[in-house]
C-alpha cells in the first residue's frame, strides 16, 4: 500500500525532543510511532489505553517512586499491610 496521506501536528519541542529520544531507544521513528499507535486505534476500535485522570494516592505513589522512595515486601501479605 503507498504511504501517501500525512499527518501534521504542533506540539511542544520539549515534548518532542523527550518522546523521540526515547523512540530512538526503542529503535522507532516518530512516523514508526504514529503509524503504530494508528493501527492500534483501529485494532482497539478506540484509544489503546485508559484515559483518565490518577487519583491523589496514585498520584502519590507515581511521585515517590520517581524519587525512588519506594519500600521492598517480604510477601503479599507485608505489602498490602504498608
Amino acid at each position: 500500500m503507498h504511504k501517501i496521506a500525512t499527518v501534521n501536528t504542533r506540539i511542544e519541542p520539549t515534548l518532542k525532543a523527550k518522546a523521540e529520544h526515547i523512540l530512538h531507544k526503542v529503535g522507532l521513528t516518530s512516523a514508526e510511532a504514529v503509524r503504530l499507535f494508528y493501527m492500534q486505534v483501529c485494532l482497539h476500535n478506540g484509544l489503546p489505553f485508559q484515559v483518565k485522570i490518577p487519583n491523589k494516592a496514585t498520584i502519590k505513589a507515581m511521585q515517590q517512586a520517581d524519587k525512588r522512595k519506594t519500600k521492598k515486601a517480604k510477601n503479599v501479605d507485608q505489602l498490602f499491610q504498608d
